[in-house]
């Protein structure tokens, strides 16, 4: 059993999330925490719970979802991992956060990078890489059938999809990537965004304006 904690971090109310098991095995992904309140509420809960904390994962390399990469290096000694596609955009983070009035903690860079399609592990537990470019020109989901949810980031979110006007954007390849890749889960799978509530395949299948199964 994968329980999931999130954790609603910086000025951009990016979702944070922590996926850990029974035995406290737990995969850190898109930490976004930005300053010591938002460290101290993830550190706690790890501290509190037992947790062991093996894997850092981005779906993507967008300042919000970066920010806390370097707490977690220093405080766990992981190295993020990512797609070798948003390389560039996690680069350009410490040229634009100063300017946006962000303070950014440079993130490491892993020494390995996550394939476009594939599997990885924390513990007993797997995740499915779906590759889902348009918000970003790399994204990834992490998908997990036996629990049933998708780690979704920015592609898509309740009733709405991830911004395509940032560099790297294309909006007709992020609809192509939900059709192809987030469309054909089942319908019961919980969404878990990287901005706003959890939602499901099926829901949005019927309700999102954006685009339709």
């Amino acid at each position: 059993m994968i329980h999931i904690k999130s954790f609603v971090c910086n000025p951009y109310q990016e979702n944070t999330y922590l996926l850990y098991d029974d035995a406290g095995i737990t995969a850190i992904i898109d930490p976004g925490m930005y300053g010591q309140a938002e460290e101290k509420a993830v550190k706690t809960f790890i501290e509190t719970r037992g947790l062991e904390p093996k894997l850092l994962l981005n779906t993507h390399c967008h300042v919000d979802h970066v920010l806390g990469n370097r707490y977690v290096y220093e405080q766990y000694g992981l190295l993020p991992l990512f797609h070798e596609g948003e390389l560039p955009l996690l680069m350009e983070v410490q040229n634009y956060a100063p300017q946006m009035g962000i303070r950014y903690d440079i993130s490491p860079i892993g020494e390995t990078f996550l394939p476009e399609t594939g599997t990885i592990r924390f513990g007993d537990n797997e995740l499915t890489l779906l590759f889902a470019p348009g918000h970003s020109p790399a994204h990834l989901c992490f998908y997990n059938a036996e629990n049933g949810f998708l780690i979704g980031g920015d592609v898509l979110f309740r009733n709405s999809i991830g911004r395509t006007d940032l560099p790297g954007g294309n909006h007709q390849q992020l609809l192509a990537s939900i059709k192809q890749q987030l469309y054909i889960l089942p319908d019961d799978t919980v969404v878990y965004p990287g901005h706003g509530p959890e939602t499901t395949i099926g829901y949005e299948k019927q309700t999102n304006p954006f685009i339709r199964g």
